[in-house]
């Protein structure tokens, strides 16, 4: 397995996207994933569209780890679970091992085993299952694209589980290291060759850009600058370093200023 693979989330729900309901998944996975090193490279939000939500799955970068989190029921609004028997091209069936545990939390709850309430365990063949320790219905992985419920006291366990069980590999210590300073006077379009130069002749070095805009100051300029990478090694922090240097004294050279702290980011 690669040491590097970008992680992806997916909301799915109606209520979301209508403002019945606020997403919490996309800020607990990125706590998740920081407190391992790691880090989100994309989130998408969509509504409880079949057709839709198959194009969306076909269509996912075959390098990604990807969360799913809603639509995985039973009643008639929900089409995560077809859609990726669909995306996958399997055929949806009762999985063993869920129908096990549905049956085992129905007679806890004292409820009758239906065949609607199995729907809960029909997943794209030889799906593997995800364990859910608030009531056992469990989701499911095809791959390293997973399938939780929506309900954060379900799905916040279980992306942990997977994270501890199948991504320790991916782990880092820290995440991307990372040097700012807050510059005033320069617009983006002053500072654009600049922070050109810095990604070109510094391997491995990214550069990012924050613009406060402030109404009341229309053409008052202020930018937290910075740059960032991994620190794989000396070299690599010294790149970073010096890429930092660049950055500090090019500000300068264009006539900028800067602030003794780098601010939370604005726009």
């Amino acid at each position: 397995m690669s040491t590097s693979r970008p992680f992806e989330l997916l909301v799915i729900g109606d209520e979301i996207l209508s403002g019945k309901r606020q997403d919490r998944h996309f800020p607990k996975l990125r706590e998740l994933l920081a407190a391992r090193g790691l880090s989100l490279a994309r989130v998408q939000y969509l509504g409880d569209d079949r057709a839709r939500l198959t194009r969306v799955l076909r269509e996912l970068d075959p390098e990604a780890i990807v969360f799913s989190c809603g639509g995985i029921g039973a009643t008639p609004d929900d089409h995560t679970r077809q859609a990726a028997a669909a995306a996958f091209d399997r055929p949806l069936r009762l999985h063993p091992g869920a129908r096990e545990l549905i049956a085992a939390h129905m007679a806890e709850i004292g409820q009758e085993l239906t065949p609607e309430r199995l729907r809960m365990g029909e997943f794209p063949e030889g799906a593997e299952l995800i364990p859910n320790p608030y009531n056992r219905i469990p989701g499911f992985s095809v791959g390293d694209r997973h399938f939780l419920p929506g309900f954060p006291v379900m799905a916040w366990p279980m992306l942990e589980w997977l994270l501890e069980t199948r991504y320790r590999v991916l782990f880092r210590e820290s995440p991307p290291a990372e040097r700012a300073l807050r510059a005033r006077g320069l617009n983006e379009g002053t500072l654009t060759p600049l922070l050109d130069a810095i990604e070109r002749d510094f391997a491995g070095v990214r550069v990012f850009s924050l613009p406060r805009v402030d109404p009341e100051k229309r053409y008052v300029y202020e930018i937290e600058l910075g740059v960032k990478g991994e620190i794989a090694d000396t070299d690599q922090a010294g790149r970073l370093e010096a890429a930092f240097a660049r950055l500090h004294d090019g500000v300068l050279a264009l006539g900028g200023t800067i602030q003794p702290e780098a601010p939370d980011s604005g726009r």
